[in-house]
This record gives C-alpha cells, sequence and structure tokens, in this order.
C-alpha cells in the first residue's frame, strides 16, 4: 500500500501515470505488505527538510527517510513500514530540461530512486551505486519509461 500526497502548490499532470508507474514497482518488488508514502512538494519545502535533517541548506531533488534503516523502527504489524519519499517538482521540470528527457521520465526516476532507498539500496560505494542504478534502469525501461 502507499500514497501519493500532493503538497505542490500546482496541479500535477503526469499523477495518474505515477501512481500507476508505482502500482508496477510494487508488484515487481513483491511489496504488498508494505507501506509508504510519496509526498509531492516544491523546492522551499524540500530545502527545509534538507536544511533540518541532513544540515545541507539548498534544494535536492528527492529525500527518502527510511523507517527500516532505524533499529526503533515499526515492528510487530502485519505491514513493513518503508516510510515517505519526498520529492521535489520544481526540481523534476528543472532536471527534465536539463537532462533533455520527459517530466514523466523524471518523476518516475526519481520515485524509483526513493523506493530503492527504502529498501535498502544505496550508492555511496562505487559497487553499491552500480547495482543501485541498474535496478533503476531495469525497472523504468520494464515499464518503456525511457530517456
Amino acid at each position: 500500500m502507499f500514497e501519493i500526497i500532493n503538497d505542490y502548490d500546482k496541479e500535477i499532470m503526469e499523477l495518474d501515470i505515477l501512481k500507476q508507474y508505482v502500482e508496477f514497482i510494487v508488484k515487481e518488488e513483491n511489496l504488498d505488505n508494505c507501506i509508504f508514502n510519496i509526498i509531492l512538494i516544491n523546492n522551499k519545502e524540500i530545502r527545509k527538510i534538507n536544511k533540518e535533517y541532513r544540515n545541507i541548506d539548498k534544494e535536492t531533488d528527492v529525500i527518502t527517510f527510511a523507517l527500516e534503516d532505524y533499529d526503533d523502527g515499526i515492528k510487530g504489524i502485519e505491514y513493513r513500514v518503508l516510510g515517505d519519499i519526498y520529492i521535489s517538482v520544481d526540481k523534476v521540470y528543472e532536471q527534465a530540461l536539463e537532462y533533455g528527457h520527459s517530466v514523466k521520465r523524471e518523476l518516475c526516476f526519481l520515485a524509483t530512486h526513493g523506493i530503492l532507498h527504502l529498501l535498502g539500496y544505496d550508492h555511496m560505494k562505487e559497487e553499491d551505486e552500480k547495482i543501485m542504478f541498474e535496478r533503476q534502469e531495469e525497472l523504468l525501461n520494464a515499464y518503456q519509461i525511457q530517456r
């Protein structure tokens, strides 16, 4: 189970596509017993979150809060509570233009990136980055979301 929360200050045309794509990832990654949220916000809000939780005073595209990373995570319930993914929609539009691909591709890419972080993937080491980025591309390509 997941919820997409639109806290962005404008309409987002790609919300239905994002929902369908995340449903695809849930099936592909066997996440039927998991709960997580994707929260869509603007640059101002993600900058506040980045400053408060990472002590980095600038905008970023995606931030995840993976509850299973902590020993005091929620236990003893029938669902895994994975956490929250915050995506800056302002960054989605900026980066789609910068990288020369669609808003749909950038939004789905960032959602994929966030979900994989919730599942324990990381890119701090080169070998881990290779594994995570390959899985991102596999999921996007399987749903025919290409550059």
